[in-house]
């Protein structure tokens, strides 16, 4: 038998009962509680408990390749790491953190304030869970990095991009920032194709933070798109060493040249100088990145001067051998002059074109209503952006026709008063190498030959055509255009640079803008010289040297055959040039 409880643990019946449905109370709440987050709830007990074992990590998506027209790389991404940490994780000895610091270049100070999220970064409202501490390490020094074993501390794969031909392709590439995102040039144009899209994957960390297991992928990254370039490597290279000789020579203060495909439009070289290296932009300023041949303007001088006379041919107001009285080498409008470089006397419309008459130029134009001259100056395309999609790309200036007084139809005639763009200009003269058709221009390989636009009659054409051809021959104003072996045309340009509300006396842009070979042509080159400074500064002397080596190099990689005998002299820089 039990012996009885003391008197002080016996509890009256009524208090045993309330504690028993107390207890009973409490126990189906915990009951109820537990169904509740397990079954209707159990997505946020998921999240917090995967959190502290799986992390949902981002994978980068490879950028597409862009190359030359004959697939050679012109840009390419390599995998590189880049070092992060979870500052909730992350436990680091002040042993590790210095020795990181050294591995990264950093200061122990910089990554302890990063962790702590007082960075720039972080007080814009970058993730607490994540924190970039060094950005496209070398797979040595990530190797390194590794060695350390500091929980919370990762490598994530990313892709930096590398340009082989480094300043040779610089503004037409352009380059991408430390995310692999374009900011200028085709890597800008192109963002959307190149960039493709990233994926994720969902991992199992150990308690140090390590990647022990890969759970899933959740979405797979899409490699972004190739672009094949209408570039031909070989000619650009080619323009490049050219026009840097000839800015060197020249002293001059930049250069650019165009080279396009006669046939199709396709833009085969484009180079700016000064350059940069788009590998190493450390010292680059915002200048050295603008494509000058798209996005900047200028006076084309004389170029302009086969579109005043094929305006007139293909109104019927002269013909090739109409005279104009250009003597005594001036021509008063009002109060202002027009003059010529030299007394020519009495010249006929081709000899115009050939000598480069200013005064014959304006009283060909002046002889033409100004929307006549203004229509055909707008249907080669001045005024309006080229199309080719290229960012920042430059419109021109053509003003309305209605405000055109006399002397500013006549200045326009020679190439003042209007702004473009040198692809602008070299696109425009293929009207005259396409039988008087405006080919359009691309920067993407092409694999048909696009149709023109009809702005003129074959047969004036291949009346200014001729009067071109005259220019680069002896008694003309560009015989260093010549090519052994090759019918050659073009036209030179001299013109005063802007200062302020006028002209600079002593600062020129020197131009030269021509096709070959004549009989069927194949290339067109546009060549700008600024401000040649070392005593020669006509077209003639200083650009079309430039357009004579290239188009002699390009003629020949791509086996043109020849059309003419090869008696031609030698082109040699330097030499004195005719009016411009």
């Amino acid at each position: 038998m039990k012996p009885p409880l003391p008197p002080h643990l016996i509890l009256p019946a009524l208090r045993s009962r309330l504690l028993a449905a107390l207890l009973l109370l409490g126990f189906a709440g915990l009951a109820g509680r537990a169904a509740y987050l397990q079954g209707m709830h159990n997505g946020f007990l998921q999240e917090k408990g995967e959190s502290r074992y799986t992390r949902v990590l981002e994978m980068s998506a490879h950028r597409g390749m862009i190359t030359d027209r004959h697939g050679e790389p012109l840009a390419i991404s390599t995998p590189v790491e880049s070092v992060w940490s979870s500052p909730q994780d992350m436990r680091a000895t002040p042993e590790q953190t210095k020795k990181l610091a050294i591995l990264i270049g950093l200061e122990a100070e910089e990554i302890n304030r990063r962790i702590k999220g007082t960075t720039g970064d972080q007080q814009r409202g970058a993730r607490r869970d994540f924190v970039y501490l060094k950005r496209h390490l070398s797979p040595d020094v990530a190797a390194k990095v590794v060695e350390l074993n500091i929980p919370g501390v990762f490598l994530k794969r990313e892709y930096r991009r590398f340009y082989p031909a480094g300043e040779l392709t610089a503004h037409v590439l352009g380059f991408t920032d430390v995310d692999d995102k374009g900011q200028e040039g085709i890597e800008l144009a192109w963002q959307d194709e190149l960039a493709g899209k990233p994926g994720s994957r969902r991992v199992i960390r150990d308690r140090k933070g390590r990647v022990v297991e890969d759970i899933e992928s959740i979405r797979a990254p899409r490699p972004g798109q190739n672009i094949a370039l209408s570039m031909d490597g070989k000619i650009q290279y080619l323009a490049y060493r050219e026009l840097k000789q000839a800015v060197e020579v020249n002293k001059a203060k930049a250069g650019g040249i165009v080279v396009l495909d006669a046939e199709t439009g396709e833009i085969l070289a484009l180079v700016n100088l000064p350059a940069y290296n788009p590998n190493n932009r450390r010292s680059m300023s915002g200048g050295q990145a603008r494509n000058r041949a798209l996005t900047d303007m200028f006076e084309p001088g004389s170029t302009l001067k086969p579109f005043t006379v094929a305006a007139a041919l293909e109104k019927g107001e002269i013909k090739a051998d109409t005279v104009f009285e250009t003597s005594p080498g001036t021509f008063s409008i009002g109060r202002a002059t027009i003059r010529d470089t030299r007394r020519e006397g009495a010249l006929t419309v081709a000899q115009v074109i050939q000598k480069s008459s200013n005064v014959g130029s304006a009283k060909i134009a002046l002889s033409l209503p100004p929307q006549t001259l203004w229509g055909i100056l707008n249907d080669v395309g001045f005024g309006t952006p080229t199309g080719s999609g290229f960012p920042g790309e430059a419109s021109g200036t053509l003003r309305p026709y209605r405000s055109w007084r006399p002397i500013e139809q006549a200045t326009m005639s020679y190439g003042h008063g209007i702004a473009v763009s040198l692809l602008q200009l070299a696109r425009a003269y293929t009207l005259f190498s396409s039988e008087g058709e405006l080919k359009p221009v691309s920067l993407l390989r092409l694999d048909a030959v696009p149709p023109g636009k009809r702005v003129v009659s074959r047969d004036t054409a291949e009346a200014v055509s001729e009067m071109l051809e005259m220019a680069a021959q002896p008694g003309g104003t560009a015989p260093q255009a010549r090519i052994n072996g090759y019918r050659v045309a073009g036209k030179t340009g001299t013109a005063h640079k802007l200062e302020g509300k006028g002209y600079a006396k002593n600062r020129y842009l020197s131009t030269f803008v021509g096709y070959a070979p004549v009989s069927s042509p194949r290339f067109i080159i546009a060549v700008m010289l600024d401000e040649p400074s070392a005593g020669q500064y006509f077209g003639g002397a200083v650009a079309a040297p430039v357009f004579s080596r290239v188009m002699s190099g390009a003629l020949r990689m791509r086996g043109v055959p020849q059309d003419a005998p090869a008696t031609n002299v030698n082109v040699v820089y330097g030499r004195a040039g005719a009016q411009g």
